[in-house]
């Protein structure tokens, strides 16, 4: 087993730099911001959102709740059924429904009730805002924003984040490393990105990759995903090193892949 140091190809690549502030800039005929985009709830409790139509068209709002999901690489998906850690049946959102004209605000109220009986750690759900166009004849163009809600439930918090793999994903040229992770706690666990450090190493060459910031669900599995854009080719040793919060032992593990 051996590697080797590919040679660099250097590419010019044009960017366009969008135009400063006040140059032209127009309102958007649809649009619709809300804030904050994730309300963390303790227990039972309740929380505001603000949602802001910066269009110059007025638009109805239908507001609902659902269930969500993450991929294994941290894409969300929007879910019919809700799991056994979701928050939905929990939550009340006011108003259901609304116009907003152009320019206007408009407050929603975020209230969660625990059940009796609840596991303990974070639960979450989806407060999904749906636009349609109020009295237009013309082609209706809908928007659909979701804010992120987790309730943690009192009772004995878990944590507990291991390092199950490193892999390879190649696309065309593009190389990504995706190190497995599994939450066996009941809290979400937000892995940032410089507290995860791998070194790639061979005959000597060293080289560090940047990781990704994303969040692992409770008892879940999740891949943290490191774009690598080096010259190493072949097998190589990869270290790996994971820094949590102060206090929490820090994770480490080596393997040997093939770039």
């Amino acid at each position: 087993m051996r590697c080797v140091t590919a040679l660099a190809f250097v590419a010019l690549t044009l960017v366009l730099v969008p135009a400063p502030a006040g140059a032209g800039t127009t309102r958007p005929p649809l649009g619709l911001a809300v804030t904050p985009a994730r309300v963390a709830l303790a227990g039972t409790g309740r929380a505001t959102v603000r949602v802001t139509n910066p269009g110059v068209r007025a638009v109805v709002v239908d507001v609902a709740r659902a269930g969500f999901s993450l991929d294994l690489r941290g894409r969300p998906h929007v879910v019919a059924r809700a799991g056994v850690r979701s928050a939905r049946p929990w939550l009340t959102v006011r108003p259901g429904r609304f116009v907003l004209p152009a320019g206007a605000t408009k407050w929603l109220t975020v209230a969660s009730r625990l059940p009796r009986r609840v596991e303990p750690g974070d639960h979450d759900a989806l407060v999904l805002l749906t636009t349609r166009p109020w009295r237009s004849a013309g082609v209706a163009v809908r928007m659909r924003i979701g804010v992120v809600v987790v309730v943690r439930a009192p009772g004995r918090i878990v944590r507990s984040v291991a390092i199950r793999g490193l892999r390879i994903r190649r696309a065309r040229r593009a190389r990504t490393l995706e190190l497995v992770l599994a939450n066996r706690g009941n809290v979400t666990e937000t892995i940032h990105a410089a507290r995860v450090r791998l070194v790639l190493v061979c005959k000597g060459a060293r080289s560090s990759v940047r990781a990704e910031t994303r969040e692992l669900r409770p008892r879940t599995n999740g891949v943290v995903q490191l774009p690598y854009r080096g010259r190493l080719v072949g097998w190589v040793t990869a270290r790996v090193r994971l820094t949590l919060e102060p206090g929490r032992p820090v994770l480490s593990r080596t393997f040997r892949v093939k770039l």
